[in-house]
């Protein structure tokens, strides 16, 4: 699968899946626009990017998604330095704190608005600046979650934040299947990432008792990896997937089955 030639920008670069998805794309030959709220993540990853592959073209930005000049500015100088971008990955996203503490009724609203300004808005304002400089030929991944096609109780705000993304996803789909360019969005399940982790860790007995229950719900029985989600964002972002828009697809190992 060559992507030599082709501008790819991902949000979210520096970690878990989108560290996978960017060590991915370079392995293919794309040029990488990365953007990441981590700014130290970013320059290391820049770092050894430029160490693994000497004649890879890259672009770091520090990005806050729920900005929308900052987006803006990022994907200006994205064109500026590369003259196109042909896809987009976005991928930055938050679990919260509420993530199996309680319910709707115990939900800080703060919490909520938090979750949806970068899980949901976060992907609106990158599509909504990246389209503009895609022609035929583009592709968007967006991501979304299990919990975006199916309820958990006591993780409302993540999972209307996830179902929201795939909404959107394939609204956006509609809106510009005749210019050519795709949207798609991936829907990860427990996946072994550092943000997944954290999570439990501040859960504590609660967080690990929810995995365990997680793992053995699933067809599988094991958690994912960020490198297996990778494989799926590039699929999707090239040209075997040319028939694919407005899908949202599963790599949760059998969890939502």
């Amino acid at each position: 699968m060559a992507f030599n030639g082709r501008v790819i920008a991902i949000t979210g670069a520096a970690s878990g899946i989108g560290l996978a998805t960017t060590h991915l794309l370079a392995s293919h030959g794309a040029s990488l626009s990365l953007a990441d709220l981590n700014t130290s993540a970013l320059s290391t990853l820049s770092h050894t990017l430029a160490h693994t592959y000497p004649s890879l073209q890259i672009l770091t930005y520090t990005l806050d998604v729920r900005c929308p000049l900052s987006i803006q500015k990022w994907l200006e100088t994205t064109h500026a330095i590369f003259g196109r971008i042909d896809g987009a990955a976005n991928l930055a996203g938050v679990i919260g704190k509420s993530i199996g503490v309680g319910g709707v009724a115990e939900l800080d609203v703060g919490e909520w608005d938090f979750i949806f300004d970068v899980n949901l808005k976060g992907v609106m304002l990158c599509m909504k600046y990246e389209l503009g400089y895609m022609g035929k030929g583009g592709s968007i991944v967006n991501a979304s979650s299990v919990a975006g096609v199916m309820g958990q109780a006591n993780n409302a705000a993540y999972a209307a934040s996830k179902h929201g993304v795939i909404g959107l996803t394939r609204s956006v789909a509609k809106e510009v299947g005749h210019r050519g360019v795709r949207v798609n969005a991936i829907c990860p399940g427990f996946i072994d990432t550092p943000m997944n982790k954290q999570s439990s860790a501040l859960q504590g007995q609660v967080g690990r008792e929810r995995q365990e229950k997680v793992i053995a719900g699933t067809a599988l029985g094991r958690r994912g990896t960020a490198e297996e989600c990778a494989e799926l964002i590039v699929y999707l972002l090239g040209d075997g997937s040319s028939f694919i828009t407005g899908a949202a697809v599963g790599v949760d190992g059998g969890w939502n089955c």
